[in-house]
């Protein structure tokens, strides 16, 4: 089974490592080992599915995975790995939506997977191929989460928001966000930075710093490496004693900065393609789209690990507001445009 990386590349602790773990880790039973794999020991293999309600048996498959340097390696790497006869080719991210069309319609035997983008016409309106399975995402839903805990956290009232590009998916998680602040501190300020990437750590970790020097003590840093930079400097910040915290999104980024990460909204791109796998190999692969959320358990958080006052009641608000998202009751905005104009 192939995949194909977006830019961030593997070790980006966020889309495409989640991505891999539903490869490697998950249907295969291996980790990467500088040139090659070695296979995981029955203590790794029981870390890597940690917080899962089922059991998933590994698949016997064997990954090849190729990095794009390019965004114009896309196309050429899905080809790469039809040339080669991978049955199920996976492409990590919205970039790929072109790449994978063409590649779909060149080679209509071969199966593919999408996440995070549904295919597009040219007049941007979404269609389906046989060969093409799509998987798109509420993750407004798991921001609005880790929103409200931000307001229920926050001592200076003052949050702060680092997006990668500003584009609608990422404006999603803004919108997310700040309609979870408002839930719970309506008169909090939420500082909103966009970085234009998701590949410059250094940048990243700039528009954190700039964040913490206006006041804000918790940031959700929803930018690819741009977020790691970020997730850094709270950690420089919280170690230097300062009472601040971080949010991650896509993986859980604990290990990173276990005295600084308060949550991330977890992306199950992992289950996606582990399921993907697990359909091609049994023959029953079929194209069509995924819209997945809190309902789904396409979209979770992370474990709250960090203690701070009044953690248990803040943990009770996030049940409840769980709850009631999964019921409709509560309807996240998708867009900034969406929220009401008294919000911060």
């Amino acid at each position: 089974m192939g995949l194909v990386l977006s830019l961030g590349g593997r070790g980006d602790q966020s889309f495409n490592d989640s991505a891999l773990r539903g490869l490697e880790q998950w249907s295969a039973g291996v980790k990467s080992a500088g040139e090659g794999y070695q296979p995981l020991s029955a203590e790794e293999r029981r870390a890597s599915l940690e917080g899962l309600d089922t059991p998933l048996p590994a698949l016997g498959v064997t990954p090849l995975v190729v990095q794009s340097r390019v965004a114009e390696d896309y196309e050429p790497n899905l080809q790469l790995l039809a040339d080669q006869g991978v049955p199920l080719s996976i492409a990590v991210g919205f970039p790929m939506e072109n790449a994978v069309e063409t590649a779909a319609r060149r080679n209509p035997s071969m199966h593919y997977l999408l996440v995070d983008s549904p295919l597009l016409s040219a007049q941007g309106e979404p269609f389906t191929l046989p060969n093409v399975r799509t998987v798109v995402f509420r993750e407004e839903e798991g921001c609005f989460l880790v929103g409200a805990l931000a307001g229920l956290v926050t001592k200076t009232g003052t949050v702060g928001f680092v997006g990668g590009m500003e584009i609608p998916l990422v404006k999603r998680f803004e919108a997310g966000f700040r309609a979870g602040v408002a839930a719970t501190r309506p008169q909090a300020r939420v500082l909103v930075n966009y970085t234009g990437g998701f590949t410059n750590f250094a940048l990243g970790k700039q528009v954190g710093q700039d964040l913490l020097v206006k006041d804000a003590d918790v940031i959700f840093a929803a930018a690819g490496v741009d977020g790691l930079g970020a997730i850094q400097a709270v950690k420089e910040a919280r170690d230097a004693g300062k009472p601040v915290y971080v949010i991650g999104v896509d993986s859980d980024p604990s290990h990173l900065a276990p005295q600084a990460v308060l949550s991330a909204v977890v992306k199950r791109v992992d289950r996606v393609v582990y399921e993907a796998v697990k359909d091609e190999r049994a023959g029953t692969f079929q194209g069509g789209t995924q819209n997945l959320g809190l309902k789904e358990g396409g979209i979770t958080l992370a474990p709250v690990r960090l203690d701070f006052p009044g953690k248990a009641e803040a943990l009770g608000a996030l049940a409840d507001f769980q709850a009631k998202v999964i019921a409709g009751d509560i309807r996240v905005p998708t867009h900034p445009d969406q929220l009401p104009p008294s919000s911060p």
